[in-house]
């Protein structure tokens, strides 16, 4: 009975440390974009430069936490300061990202499976048990046995295409966001290093690009 009573008190806390960390990473994203409310001036450009860096630093970290908006920062800072900033705004969400992804790739299964476990979806932890010791084949082909005989195992199937489509989704927030799809792909292991480095790469390019090409056409922004 108390082994029980301890496995739930457990699981509680567990459960609101994750949900303390998507609450605060809401609130320091909010704190960061009031933080860039500033006009642009001859004699406040030191002070921009530290609100540029600091800024960059917490939208890394920001936006690899799921269901954290970090990438409001990365959008404001373009709206900001127009096409000169796309380039490193651009490099910041692919490590960001990419960080995202490492976390979700080297996270034991145990300590998954356990997290999960405790939050009593018992399926979900044992699932994750099955697939250890798997390569990325043997991962897929359990993934398309167990999964639902519709529209799963064709997103599967196609699962850099549906990768790159859901980063760039309006909305995709509700699923986790950029920072929690990157864990999820990690989580998966169905994506290489160099393959997720590369298809994110690829995916979050069109709307840098575009700014890039058309930055200075949008009024208001600094040229």
């Amino acid at each position: 009975m108390d082994t029980q009573a301890n496995r739930k008190l457990t699981g509680f806390l567990k459960l609101f440390i994750l949900v303390a960390l998507i609450v605060v990473g809401n609130l320091l994203t909010r704190g960061v974009l009031e933080g860039m409310e500033l006009t642009i001036r001859p004699y406040n450009e030191p002070m921009l430069h530290r609100v540029i860096v600091t800024s960059m630093i917490a939208y890394v970290f920001l936006m690899a936490i799921p269901f954290v908006p970090g990438v409001e920062i990365g959008l404001a800072l373009m709206m900001l300061l127009g096409p000169k900033i796309v380039p490193l705004v651009y490099g910041c969400t692919l490590i960001s990202l990419c960080l995202g992804f490492l976390v979700g790739r080297f996270l034991p299964e145990a300590v998954i499976s356990r997290f999960l476990k405790d939050l009593h979806l018992f399926r979900a932890g044992r699932f994750i048990e099955s697939l250890h010791g798997l390569d990325s084949r043997q991962r897929l082909m359990l993934m398309l046995e167990k999964s639902p005989r519709r529209l799963v195992p064709v997103l599967l199937r196609h699962r850099y295409l549906t990768l790159m489509i859901a980063i760039n989704f309006p909305g995709n927030m509700v699923i986790g966001g950029g920072g929690g799809l990157a864990m999820v792909a990690g989580i998966s292991r169905l994506f290489s290093i160099p393959q997720f480095i590369l298809l994110v790469a690829v995916a979050i390019s069109p709307l840098p690009l575009l700014l890039l090409l058309f930055g200075d056409m949008v009024g208001g922004w600094p040229v």
